[in-house]
């Protein structure tokens, strides 16, 4: 079953760019929600955490 995916896949031009695609936008949202994780204002992250139980 694999074999006839790769098969018709090795005859599109330009195919072998999509994974690197798709590999750099995965590792930039990533970096981008590492860096706003640890820049973020404390404040805001305890009053979102205290969100939910409050009335």
């Amino acid at each position: 079953m694999l074999r006839f995916i790769k098969d018709n896949l090795t005859t599109i031009a330009g195919i072998e760019i999509f994974p690197i695609i798709s590999l750099l936008m995965f590792t930039a949202f990533f970096l981008g929600l590492f860096w706003w994780v640890f820049t973020a204002n404390k404040n805001y992250i305890k009053e979102m955490g205290n969100y939910p139980l409050n009335d």
